[in-house]
């Protein structure tokens, strides 16, 4: 390896100063509004070209030129946060991900739609200075790399003044170093985010024409493509999202490192894209482990509300569904019978391919709530190997050539669906620690690592060849060779992978993603490991996308990933397919690809079809139709049902249960030694930063305990349950059931008998209070995915046997109905009660609940203290129960512990703690009035007296 050329050097640290001011950019809007803006470009588009024309055609002076320009990228930039982001303000910032991406799209339609600057072929890009300068004589200087040179220092500088000197800049870093705190200063996030997006598209548009003017040709301008996106992100990733200076720093460096890779391997192109994803994976891992980029509720995801149980007796109800997806079953198979041109039945057999790809995007995406952008590019590297194996391959292996023979046509597709499975799982590996906004520029780095490098690679060519064939002949003995034969294989397959997606969506395997794409602590509490569930989402939807990938190209028998189909665009293709056709739905992948990809070819003349299913369509689909064409499916079908149920009259009430079902009361244990707490912690210490939020603390719980745990807010009570959960790093000891499960994960310590309930009680917001028991149900039976997916008949006795289980817990709790409702549209207090169905699922041995009555109306918290006491009979278990209301935790506590500023200051009897000194002074004052309070209930009944709960249990 040898240094570059101080020429080389010099035009990879310009080409790093434009990229780090790019990430600059992207590091702004992040850390205002939680969006990666893949925008970030394009939105300088506009003003670039108008800077052009003004110049070059209407000769405007330069500097006039350019002061209307960059005013021009900041209108744009505040017209599309009033226009976009602001409606989707409250929405996913995965959404908001996606929304950037049409907006790219949008300004490109707008630069299109401007004069052509084609007629000035000889014209160059405007520069400030003509000329070049030669400092020594290794190096020369243009006059546009040295307008890059005075710029970004200068731009750099003066947005560190604004965000530090100047009221808006403040209000602007207030907001997101602490968006709550500036929300009750009054600082309103939607104005912050207004002159977030403006600066951020003057930023865009000097880079543009920074870029432009190192480019010359005017023809250029729109050619700032996805590589140098990638490496943007790139930088701002390596630089957490946060840091302005590393951000610009990283983008020197990448472009230092690209001189050098090209230098020394000018014979491998594309290595600099595959170093970069590399060092992309390793930022996402490492650099922002722990980092979690979404927070909010996936509501995007069109919701079809359950058939009511009276209406499931009526044939016509059964039907409803299906009909739809029978008749354009019907059309689908007819339709090659009455078209007989070759090229048509290819158009619809890509088309269906379309749509099998886009299915990998409704389970990643729509159910796991993580984005991929690079999607096709695992359907290129399956094309790829599996037509490598349909001819053979000769591998070099250290000193040896071993050569496989070739395999058949579906033993190739086969292979290649697995290898892209676990190719899909290693490259998700580097976001498991966050959502999914870090996801998508990991598979965004991969799509143009494939596209650059990966694709190249001599594996996959023919021998001597730049291309890889990949013909067909027979399919387990039928002809395929013909395009209609082979349009009904690909039409066969496409039902099998929505056959198998609709199973896996009713089963555990749907409701657990969704629970951890939604609440990943809760899903964790209920003993479902969130990693593990990423991970499968990951490899079914990169198996899924390969097997894709292999049919599209069967179709054209071979792999044409140098001009059409597996490229960086056709990955953000997939990604409107499913947006368009319904995100999260079974038949949205192709409603989308009927739309997306037949449309244009239907109608290829008509000029409005272009705009409706290309990335603008899909920002105009977001913004007034966020549920999809879907969506309008499930609007008739919920109005036909509602007629339907309101001709039966009026609904009966919910039958409710006496008691816990045999199949539900926990099971047999073996019995602990005596005098053997069912939990203990031993000097528990949980820190944030320099802050003892639990210092030292030791507790017991004995078999058949209610054990209180009170004090101020903020004395470390939530913190203390979450070290014993496994939610926080802690140090010391905590023992469950005689076991030292202090390195155990929160799923494993679930597993292990702790049940856990939250402060917030937020569940899963997108699923029913049936799903949401069913997923703690998982405790008592996990749900495989191989035997779901093959539809074994054992698992439809399993999931009936789940279903019938949530709905004798449901009417237990007098939640019956509530059943079909989600949780999202429910009160506090009746996901509280929804919380407590879920730990009688999950048969646990020591339940700890984060004030089970936050939220709730004095008078429904008073029937809480009867059914905590219930829960604890049938289930045979110990309680640890964090509560402000006095006379609930003291009339049902047999002992209390008051914690303050993280340690214990009283433990024992209530009345003990209650008449202690430090706690009257720490937590419940010198009021008498107060203290009288605390005391013990009178109308609370006995915990070992046996009640039923009812429907007035449930709170409204």
């Amino acid at each position: 390896m040898e240094l570059p050329t101080t020429q080389l050097l010099f035009d990879g640290a310009v080409t790093g100063l434009v990229i780090g001011l790019l990430a600059v950019g992207i590091v702004l809007v992040h850390r205002s509004t939680r969006v990666i803006n893949f925008a970030v470009a394009n939105m300088g588009l506009v003003g670039s070209a108008l800077f052009a024309l003004l110049t070059v055609r209407y000769n405007v002076p330069y500097w006039i030129s350019l002061a209307i320009a960059l005013l021009v990228g900041v209108l744009f930039g505040a017209l599309v946060d009033l226009t976009v982001i602001r409606r989707l303000f409250a929405a996913p910032r995965v959404i908001l991900l996606v929304a950037t991406i049409g907006v790219a799209q949008l300004a490109l339609t707008v630069v299109t739609s401007l004069p052509d600057l084609d007629d000035y072929p000889r014209e160059s890009y405007p520069v400030p200075w003509s000329g070049s300068w030669s400092p020594v004589s290794d190096l020369t200087i243009s006059g546009a790399q040295l307008s890059v040179l005075v710029t970004v220092p200068l731009v750099a500088l003066g947005l560190s003044l604004f965000l530090g000197r100047t009221v808006l800049g403040r209000t602007v870093k207030a907001a997101a170093d602490n968006p709550e705190l500036a929300r009750l200063q009054g600082i309103s996030p939607k104005t912050v985010s207004t002159a977030v997006w403006a600066v951020a598209g003057l930023i865009g548009t000097l880079c543009l024409i920074l870029v432009s003017a190192q480019n010359q040709s005017l023809t250029q301008i729109t050619t700032l493509g996805p590589t140098t996106l990638l490496r943007a992100l790139a930088a701002a990733v390596i630089a957490r999202m946060t840091s302005f200076r590393v951000a610009l720093l990283a983008g020197i460096a990448l472009g230092l490192a690209q001189s050098f890779i090209q230098f020394n391997w000018l014979d491998q192109p594309g290595l600099t894209d595959m170093t970069i994803f590399v060092v992309v994976l390793a930022a996402v891992f490492f650099v922002s482990r722990g980092r979690d980029t979404e927070s909010s509720s996936f509501s995007f995801a069109p919701k079809i509300k359950p058939v009511p149980d009276r209406l499931r007796g009526l044939w016509w109800v059964r039907q409803l569904e299906r009909a739809p997806l029978v008749l354009l079953g019907l059309v689908a198979v007819v339709l090659p019978l009455l078209v007989a041109q070759p090229s048509r039945h290819l158009l619809y057999t890509v088309i269906l391919g379309y749509a099998i790809c886009a299915a990998s995007i409704t389970i990643l995406t729509g159910w796991a709530g993580q984005l991929s952008l690079g999607q096709m590019a695992f359907a290129g590297l399956g094309a790829l190997l599996a037509a490598a194996l349909n001819r053979g391959l000769r591998l070099q292996v250290g000193g040896s050539v071993v050569e496989l023979n070739a395999l058949p046509f579906p033993a190739a597709v086969a292979i290649a669906t697995v290898f892209t499975a676990a190719l899909a799982a290693v490259v998700g590996a580097g976001a498991l620690r966050v959502r999914g906004l870090l996801l998508a520029v990991s598979t965004f780095a991969f799509g143009i690592a494939a596209e650059q490098y990966l694709y190249r690679r001599d594996v996959f060519h023919d021998e001597g060849g730049n291309t890889a064939s990949f013909p067909r002949s027979t399919v387990f003995g039928i002809d395929v060779t013909t395009q209609r034969a082979y349009y009904y294989l690909v039409l066969i397959v496409l039902v099998l992978v929505l056959l198998v997606v609709a199973r896996l969506r009713r089963s555990g395997i749907g409701r657990t993603t969704i629970g951890v794409r939604d609440n990943p602590a809760t899903a964790a509490a209920y003993t479902v490991a969130p990693t593990r569930v990423k991970l499968r989402a990951f490899a079914l939807a990169g198996g899924i996308a390969g097997l894709g990938g292999s049919l599209l190209a069967g179709a054209v028998q071979n792999v044409p990933y140098a001009d059409r189909y597996f490229l960086s665009p056709d990955s953000l293709l997939l990604v409107s397919i499913v947006v368009i056709g319904g995100l999260g739905s079974v038949t949205g992948p192709l409603l989308g690809s009927l739309w997306v990809i037949g449309l244009p070819s239907f109608f290829p003349d008509n000029d409005i079809v272009p705009l409706l299913t290309s990335s603008l369509g899909l920002l105009v689909l977001l913004l007034y139709f966020p549920g999809g064409l879907v969506q309008i499916g499930y609007s008739a079908r919920d109005a036909l049902l509602a007629w339907a149920d309101s001709r039966l009259g009026t609904t009966p009430p919910a039958k409710s249960v006496s008691t816990v079902p045999p199949a539900l009361t926990h099971t047999t244990r073996p019995p602990l030694p005596e005098n053997t707490p069912v939990l203990e912690t031993s000097d528990v210490r949980v820190r944030f930063g320099g802050r003892a939020a639990v210092d030292g603390v030791s507790l017991t719980v004995m078999p058949g305990e209610i054990v209180g745990l009170i004090g101020t807010n903020g004395a470390g009570k939530s913190t203390l349950m979450n070290a014993i959960g496994g939610f926080v790093p802690a140090a010391g000891t905590v023992t469950l059931l005689g076991r030292n499960v202090s390195t155990a994960s929160p799923a494993a310590r679930a597993r292990g008998g702790v049940g856990r309930t939250f402060q917030a009680a937020a569940l899963f917001p997108e699923l029913t209070v049936r799903e949401t028991v069913q997923i703690a149900l998982e405790a008592r039976g996990r749900t495989g995915l191989p035997s779901t997916a093959l539809h074994l008949p054992h698992t439809f006795r399993a999931e009936r046997a789940k279903r019938s289980n949530a709905d004798d817990l449901i009417g237990f709790l007098g939640l019956g109905r509530y059943a079909d409702a989600f949780i999202a549209d429910l009160s506090t207090g009746t996901r509280r009660i929804v919380e407590l169905a879920g730990l009688l699922a999950l048969d646990a041995q020591v339940l700890c609940l984060d004030e089970p009555t936050a939220g709730v109306a004095q008078r429904e918290t008073e029937a809480f203290g009867p059914l905590i006491q219930e829960i604890r009979r049938e289930l045979g278990a110990a309680m640890l129960v964090i509560e402000h209301d006095m006379p609930l935790i003291m009339s049902i506590s047999n002992r209390v512990y008051c914690l303050e500023t993280g340690q214990i200051i009283a433990s024992g009897a209530p009345d003990a703690v209650r008449n202690d000194p430090r706690v009257i002074a720490s937590y419940l004052g010198t009021d008498e009035r107060a203290i009288e309070r605390s005391g013990k209930a009178p109308a609370t009944p006995d915990p070992e007296d046996h009640h039923t709960p009812t429907d007035a249990v449930v709170p409204s």
